[in-house]
């Protein structure tokens, strides 16, 4: 769907325009915020023994990031889909 589905078929204005801009970027701020501290909580030893991550570590940490991206894609289709199907949408 195209931006214009966000808009009733008209054509956005500019401050919609920066408006949508900013809410996709908020909404991707939280996600990395929720990320960080998802996979911060299940990754990190509480110790801190070391000064750098330990190869356990930073390999949690990647595969934490990447099924937190991989399950967000994923939702947001979903969400994407069941709008476009109730006659709303925000997909661009």
């Amino acid at each position: 769907m195209s931006m214009f589905g966000m808009f009733g078929g008209r054509a956005p204005t500019s401050a919609e325009k920066v408006a949508a801009v900013e809410n996709e970027l908020k909404v991707v701020a939280e996600m990395h915020t929720r990320m960080v501290k998802i996979c911060s909580l299940k990754c990190i030893d509480k110790t801190y023994r070391e000064g750098e991550l330990s190869k356990g570590e930073a390999v949690c940490l990647d595969r934490c990031s990447a099924k937190f991206f991989e399950a967000h894609a994923k939702i947001s289709d979903h969400l994407q889909q069941q709008s476009a199907q109730q006659g709303g949408g925000f997909g661009v």
